[in-house]
């Protein structure tokens, strides 16, 4: 499979490698690389490869189940069989040691479950987990789920999205009630995002389950921008209402940047940037 050449001042990503295995996985990075579905078009026009070429590869991509096609039938996502294997490589990272650790440092500090989460699909994914030694406490697993509209760390993944992209993640028709206190009202959640974005942190006052508060925030990203990992501190009510929650946020977010590589952390004290006035443009760090 021949590659057309480009002028380098104009070329976009690099579509190549060694081998045609290495040039599938080259195209799956880019592909992986955004968070809107790609058209066989866009990708000839961002990498410049012809279209032939393309949607040979696309094709072989769809057959494996690393990618799929929309309902539209021109646009491509990641497929099953990818998803599962990021959520294998993050379950079982070679970091998973140096993450528990951090989560029983704070575990041990402020005395409840905490847990290490990222958004698959439209869950929130249970990375890690450390229990409390509490006697009353809601036990989840890592590799559990929890809808991300009704979690702590799932309102800040969606408020990280634009509206568009939320509307992909949340899905279509009304979303699912769990208890008295989950937000279903688009609107309603809409302006909850919003306090989160300006807060820089999310609760989950009994939204998913009755009885529970969760607090949570971001694990900064390295390069400052989207964070697809959260951290989170969860207990009954009667341990640790909505008010106390926030006080944990100092020591929460110390945990979470102890999580970052010591060689590439964020500059301390980072909150939130805005890049213009777009809301696409908002992000939320720790």
């Amino acid at each position: 499979m021949e590659d057309m050449p480009r002028d380098d001042a104009a070329q976009g990503p690099r579509i190549d490698g060694d081998t045609p295995t290495m040039r599938l996985v080259a195209l799956l990075e880019v592909i992986a690389s955004k968070d809107e579905f790609v058209t066989l078009q866009g990708l000839v026009d961002e990498t410049g490869l012809p279209k032939p070429t393309l949607h040979r590869m696309l094709h072989q991509l769809e057959s494996a189940r690393l990618l799929q096609r929309e309902r539209d039938g021109r646009s491509y996502g990641t497929g099953a069989r990818l998803r599962r294997l990021a959520e294998n490589l993050l379950l079982n990272d070679t970091a998973h040691s140096a993450r528990r650790a951090v989560l029983r440092r704070l575990k041990d500090e402020i005395g409840e479950s905490c847990n290490i989460t990222t958004l698959s699909g439209g869950d929130v994914l249970y990375l890690d987990r450390v229990e409390t030694a509490a006697p009353l406490r809601f036990y989840l697993h890592p590799g559990s789920r929890v809808p991300a509209h009704c979690s702590a760390s799932g309102k800040l993944f969606l408020a990280q999205m634009t509206p568009a992209q939320r509307a992909r993640v949340l899905g279509p028709g009304p979303m699912q009630r769990y208890t008295p206190n989950t937000i279903i009202d688009p609107e309603a959640l809409e302006r909850e995002l919003e306090k989160v974005r300006r807060d820089g942190y999310a609760l989950d006052d009994e939204e998913f389950l009755p009885g529970l508060v969760c607090v949570a925030v971001l694990v900064p990203a390295a390069d400052g921008g989207r964070s697809n990992m959260g951290l989170a501190v969860q207990a009954p009510i009667m341990r640790l209402t909505a008010a106390q929650a926030a006080e944990l946020l100092p020591v929460l977010r110390r945990a979470a940047l102890d999580l970052v590589d010591p060689d590439e952390q964020p500059a301390k004290g980072a909150r939130m940037r805005r890049q213009g006035d777009d809301p696409a443009d908002e992000r939320l760090s720790a």
